[in-house]
């Protein structure tokens, strides 16, 4: 990657440009679900260490869309939706950047270990890693599968919050991992299938552009169904119950239902009520991960009184 010292541009960087760095969009998502995982995990955390855990994710979260931006200074240059960026526009330099992610990480990874425990630590910076260099500098680049293994990176906050206050992983940990992680693939083929982009410009082997649109209809379909029974199955564990299994019933019934409607079009279709169907899935996907996190923190809410869970049967 060539450097760009701050005087070869004629603006200057403020903090907007560099808060932009950390992409704040997707860290609100890494909040919110490693706050979940959290708070409905068995074991209580001292608000104060609950706090400085959650700093440290969403930190650990800004670092790696840091070093993201660094390494994908070329192609975001390339494509009209991410030309404005701080690094692209000339705001920030890619030097910049690059020591921004670093130290970030670094206080991130330690203030956990020091404040937690090891293992949420080392959680939080195999998140980073594998956000950083296996998605960003390998399978981006590289295959066609790359929001499908790339997901994974999304998917650990909640999985590192159940680590900070049980110092463990268990199944229900894993299942807030794997919701996420089966959910990231239809969520971003959906958008892709109506959303212009100029990502073969780029050279990005996205789905839609190296097996075309029937193929990406073909594949929501099967990652839906696939994301379905974990979606079910974390409603009987522990931190399951009733007020999320009927949410969780109702919210994939209505997702799969919109994932075998696009599956059933073809391209003329879609032109034809320009992607209404596809539109009305995404939005349908923003709200899935909401619903779902958001019922586990009602059981964990209602299991406080004695009432939440499967403990009243």
């Amino acid at each position: 990657m060539s450097d760009i010292s701050a005087s070869d541009s004629p603006y200057e960087a403020n903090m907007g440009d560099y808060f932009a760095l950390l992409k704040p969009r997707v860290m609100s998502l890494v909040v919110f679900t490693g706050l979940v995982g959290l708070l409905v995990a068995p074991v209580p955390v001292h608000p104060f260490i609950g706090f400085v855990a959650i700093l440290c994710i969403a930190v650990g979260a800004g670092a790696s869309g840091a070093l993201n931006m660094w390494w994908d200074a070329d192609i975001d240059a390339r494509m009209r939706r991410t030309a404005g960026r701080p690094i692209p526009s000339g705001r920030v330099a890619p030097g910049e950047a690059l020591g921004i992610g670093m130290a970030l990480s670094g206080f991130a990874v330690v203030l956990l270990a020091l404040a937690t425990n090891f293992l949420a630590a080392f959680l939080l910076l195999f998140t980073i890693f594998f956000y950083a260099v296996v998605y960003s500098m390998w399978l981006k680049r590289a295959t066609p599968q790359n929001i499908v293994i790339g997901g994974a990176a999304g998917a650990f906050p909640p999985m590192i919050g159940w680590a900070v206050a049980t110092g463990g992983v268990s199944v229900e940990s894993v299942l807030m991992f794997a919701l996420i992680f089966m959910w990231t693939p239809p969520h971003f083929w959906a958008l892709a299938l109506f959303v212009k982009s100029d990502y073969g410009n780029a050279g990005i082997p996205m789905l839609t552009e190296t097996h075309g649109r029937d193929s990406t209809r073909r594949h929501i379909l099967v990652y839906t169904l696939l994301l379905v029974p974990v979606a079910i199955g974390l409603g009987f564990t522990s931190i399951g119950g009733p007020v999320y299994l009927a949410i969780a019933v109702w919210m994939n019934a209505w997702f799969l239902k919109g994932a075998f409607d696009i599956w059933r079009r073809d391209d003329a279709a879609c032109e034809g009520d320009k992607h209404k169907v596809e539109i009305k899935v995404f939005k349908v996907s923003l709200y899935y991960l909401f619903a779902h996190f958001g019922a586990l923190l009602v059981e964990a809410a209602l299991r406080l009184y004695g009432i939440g869970g499967w403990s009243w049967l």
